[in-house]
C-alpha cells in the first residue's frame, strides 16, 4: 500500500513580516473606516446647521418685510388719515407691531448667525477628518505594496502616513 504524503503549511515558507504587515494593514483599514464615517457624519452635521441657518435667514427676511409693510402703513396713515381717534389707534397698533417685529428680527438674526457659525465650525472639523482620511488611504495603499515587492520600506512609509492620518483626524476633535 502506497504511503500517503501529507503536506503541512509549515513546509512552505512563512513570512512573519508579511503577517505583521497584514495585521498593520487591517488596523489601518479599521482606522480609515472610523475616520471616514466620522468625516461623513460631520459633513452631514454641517449641512443640517447650514439648512437651519438658511431657514432662519428666510424667517428674518420675512420679519423684515412685515416690519417695512408696517412702516409703509404708518406713512399712508399719516398722509391720508386725519388725526381722529381711529387713526391714532391704527398708528398705535403699528408702533406696537414694529416693536414686536424688531425684537423678533433681532432674535431670529442671532439664531441664524449661531447656526452659520455652527456650520462653519463643523466644516472646519470635517476638513481635518478629510485630510486624516486621505492620509490613512495613502497609508493603506503604500503598506499593501509590501505584498507585491516584499520591500520593508513600504510598511515603514505606510505606518508613518497612518500615524500622521490619525493625528490629523484627531485634531478635528480639537477644532
Amino acid at each position: 500500500m502506497p504511503e500517503l504524503e501529507i503536506h503541512h503549511e509549515s513546509e512552505h515558507s512563512i513570512d512573519p513580516v508579511g503577517q505583521r504587515v497584514g495585521i498593520m494593514a487591517a488596523i489601518l483599514a479599521v482606522a480609515l473606516a472610523i475616520v471616514s464615517i466620522t468625516s461623513h457624519r460631520t459633513h452631514t452635521e454641517a449641512i443640517i446647521h447650514k439648512s437651519t441657518a438658511n431657514d432662519k435667514w428666510a424667517q428674518y427676511q420675512s420679519s423684515r418685510v412685515k416690519y417695512h409693510s408696517i412702516e409703509l402703513g404708518e406713512t399712508f396713515a399719516g398722509l391720508l388719515g386725519d388725526k381722529n381717534s381711529r387713526a391714532q389707534e391704527v398708528l398705535s397698533d403699528y408702533a406696537r407691531q414694529k416693536k414686536k417685529y424688531e425684537k423678533e428680527g433681532q432674535a431670529i438674526m442671532a439664531e441664524a448667525r449661531h447656526a452659520d457659525e455652527a456650520a462653519e465650525a463643523a466644516e472646519r472639523q470635517a476638513l481635518r477628518f478629510d485630510f486624516g482620511e486621505g492620509l490613512l488611504e495613502i497609508a493603506l495603499v503604500v503598506t499593501s505594496l509590501y505584498f507585491i515587492s516584499h520591500k520593508n520600506m513600504f510598511p515603514v512609509v505606510g505606518i508613518i502616513a497612518g500615524i500622521a492620518g490619525v493625528a490629523v483626524a484627531a485634531t478635528g476633535f480639537l477644532v
